[in-house]
């Protein structure tokens, strides 16, 4: 019978995480999408595309459990099995986020203000490049595994690191600027719909936050 930590890992237990990560960016792509869609009021469309959210992070969930369930208590690896799951639950608010936001969204058909969508365009953008580069990171472990640490591996993924803290500082920025906007145009919305305005610009914020923790994360690797 084929063991089934082999099975799940493979050749190295941190596949599964990395791919667990790309699951979580992959949310926040169609999270885009999402946005495109409700920008546009076409809410059919942004239905068809809160579903596929909702599908692939139900997958992100399920290789969780597994990854949980068949992570081996001793890995033989100078890492922690604590600061992998660590990590990994990191990943997983990355989904959840995108989930919520999308839902949010589209239970009250939340509409952007015109003067907002630029804005709201940008923001988003940066947000996603900042769980993008959260991924490469994650996706140069395998590298620092096989040079324990250590070297110019552990150098690149410090400058990798660096940029991911620059771009969450951007999106800082950004929301300061797009939160201010809002509260120029509080007076001429509804009351309900500014709060839902607040919250998903809060929302999206937190997905820069979240992958600056996954990199914090990596970095608490590294310096071990």
């Amino acid at each position: 019978m084929s063991n089934p930590i082999t099975a799940l890992f493979g050749p190295s237990p941190i596949r599964p995480i990395q791919k667990h990560m790309a699951k979580a960016q992959g949310c926040i792509t169609l999270l885009g999408d999402f946005l495109e869609a409700s920008l546009t009021k076409d809410w059919a469309k942004a239905e068809e595309v809160q579903k596929a959210i909702h599908q692939a992070e139900n997958e992100a969930d399920s290789l969780k459990r597994e990854i949980r369930t068949h992570l081996p208590r001793s890995l033989w690896l100078p890492v922690a099995r604590s600061d992998l799951l660590e990590m990994l639950q990191f990943q997983d608010r990355l989904a959840n986020r995108a989930r919520e936001i999308a839902g949010i969204m589209l239970g009250r058909k939340i509409e952007i203000p015109e003067e907002l969508v630029e804005s709201v365009r940008d923001y988003y953008q940066i947000n996603l490049n900042t769980s993008a580069q959260a991924l490469k990171a994650i996706n140069e472990l395998d590298g620092l595994l096989e040079t324990g640490f250590r070297g110019r591996e552990a150098n690149l993924v410090e400058e990798l690191l660096a940029e991911l803290d620059e771009l969450e500082h951007q999106s800082d920025v950004s929301q300061v600027k797009l939160r201010a906007m809002l509260f120029q145009m509080e007076d001429s919305l509804p009351p309900v719909n500014v709060i839902f305005l607040y919250r998903v610009i809060d929302r999206l914020g937190e997905l820069a936050d979240i992958s600056q923790k996954v990199g914090g994360r990596l970095l608490l690797l590294i310096a071990k």
